[in-house]
């Protein structure tokens, strides 16, 4: 019931009906096919074409697929249910939100008298961009009777109104940096972490403070490729020195 699971329940949900809209895109799933461009044109010199992303169906299969666990089963709270059906609702919402028009240009020397245009998702490192925001402003709820029947309520009395486009999450988040086996939490002891990053996964922030270990450690890549005729293209193996960073 944490913030966190707010934020991967939102992001599973949206990635699954992601998956699913680009899949019937391309031609792999037999059950549908490319998305429909809505009526009239899409702009001066633009006609609907291509292959959109078929999102209706996307959104159909991923939520019977990312809710169904939840609707059935009988071990979680009803509280905790709820939030996750929320939660994952939200992550289909922002990404039919990020559904935009596409076009590619056709004309004579690269000019753009004729534009083919179709409907397209944006990447999934966008819509997680997205979600990540929303994690940060995400709103703690108690689960109680409101009128005939229970609903998410914010537990602070001064919050705003829970709405369809907000996180919710029900208990506060544990210390990540100490292990807890009781809540899943492993603790942050020998993550990697990166010394140059003032992010999330810096050594500063990983740790907790607890400061980091360096190792250095040589790893093979490929090196030296060159085509050969015909058809293939042979490479060395070399290794490399690199350090690595280590939470104490």
């Amino acid at each position: 019931g944490t913030r966190e699971a707010a934020f991967v329940y939102a992001l599973a949900a949206a990635a699954i009906a992601h998956g699913i809209a680009r899949a019937c895109a391309s031609g792999e799933l037999p059950l549908c096919s490319c998305g429909h461009g809505p009526p009239g044109d899409p702009g001066p010199g633009g006609r609907w074409g291509g292959c959109g992303d078929n999102l209706s169906f996307g959104l159909q299969l991923g939520a019977a697929f990312a809710d169904s666990s939840a609707k059935s089963s009988k071990l979680r709270s009803h509280g905790s249910k709820a939030m996750n059906l929320h939660n994952s609702a939200v992550g289909r919402m922002v990404l039919s939100d990020s559904l935009d028009t596409k076009c590619k240009c056709h004309g004579v020397s690269g000019s753009c008298s004729v534009k083919t245009c179709w409907k397209g998702l944006s990447s999934l490192d966008e819509i997680a961009s997205d979600l990540k925001s929303k994690y940060l402003a995400a709103i703690q709820v108690s689960h109680r009777l409101m009128g005939p029947r229970k609903q998410l309520i914010p537990k602070e009395m001064d919050a705003r109104p829970v709405t369809e486009t907000d996180l919710v999450y029900l208990i506060s988040s544990p210390d990540y940096c100490t292990p807890n086996p009781q809540l899943g939490s492993l603790g942050t002891q020998d993550r990697q972490c990166n010394r140059s990053s003032v992010g999330s996964a810096s050594c500063d922030l990983l740790c907790c403070g607890r400061g980091y270990n360096t190792y250095t450690e040589e790893v093979p890549e490929r090196c030296h490729c060159r085509y050969r005729w015909c058809c293939s293209v042979v490479c060395r193996t070399c290794r490399r020195r690199v350090h690595r960073y280590v939470c104490k």
